[in-house]
């Protein structure tokens, strides 16, 4: 499978969706075979692969595996710097803008070069931007940052130009891991106006939000704890694939 051109994908996709796999879940899954097969079926565009605390032998392991089981793109969206793996496609390299911690902005970046240095990945330079989801996520626990307010889209789009400037290539707009809201669609909207393509995710609980986020301008939307939480929602979101797709051979 190739390790190019990820970012040119998610620019042109216009409905696009992405599973999030936490490692440290994934790993002690007990439904973790029905779970691949569903994946295969559903053939979401990528399969991100991180998350805010995990041990380098899961996330090994984790990436190990779904490189041989399933024929779906693996992106890595990393929690911290050593989660690197050879067999991945890309590297979303996130620069948390939303926050002012240095560790995040720059420090993380600098630990990871000796390891990006040997491996032939794209790597993709992303402004990435918490947004207020209704709870305290792992994120912005771990991070120790302060996200967005819900009604926060100037400021949302003067982050997002700022990273743009700076080189970013991508938006990733994120509620957080079991938020009680979503980005909301008002902000999507404004941060378009970057130019930029946009991933969003954290707290898309029915389709009834992908839709939402979809038409708001979203190119890839991020499914995470919903399926983690419920395998069957994996029927959902099939039949909303075959839908749109179908809209859109229209």
């Amino acid at each position: 499978m190739s390790k190019k051109n990820i970012l040119e994908q998610i620019s042109q996709i216009e409905h696009g969706l992405a599973i999030l796999v936490d490692p440290d879940k994934f790993m002690t899954l007990k439904y973790k075979e029905e779970w691949i097969t569903r994946i295969n079926k559903l053939k979401p565009e990528f399969l991100f692969i991180g998350g805010s605390v995990v041990s380098k032998i899961d996330f090994d392991m984790c990436v190990e595996l779904l490189s041989n089981k399933v024929d779906v793109p693996l992106v890595i969206f990393p929690g911290n710097f050593d989660q690197i793996h050879p067999k991945a496609n890309a590297l979303l390299f996130l620069s948390l803008l939303s926050g002012r911690n240095p560790e995040y902005l720059i420090t993380q970046h600098v630990k990871a070069v000796d390891h990006l240095e040997d491996i032939e990945m794209e790597v993709i330079p992303t402004a990435y931007m918490l947004v207020d989801g209704g709870v305290q996520t792992a994120v912005a626990y771990v991070s120790q940052t302060q996200p967005i307010p819900q009604h926060g889209k100037s400021i949302a789009l003067k982050i997002a130009l700022a990273g743009k400037y700076q080189g970013k290539k991508l938006i990733y707009l994120d509620a957080g891991s079991g938020a009680k809201n979503i980005v909301p669609q008002e902000m999507i909207i404004e941060v378009k106006k970057s130019g930029l393509p946009i991933i969003v995710g954290g707290g898309l609980k029915n389709i009834e939000d992908i839709q939402k986020t979809h038409k708001a301008g979203a190119n890839l939307v991020v499914i995470g704890n919903k399926i983690e939480e419920d395998i069957d929602f994996f029927l959902d979101l099939m039949y909303y694939r075959s839908k749109t797709n179908l809209e859109h051979s229209l």
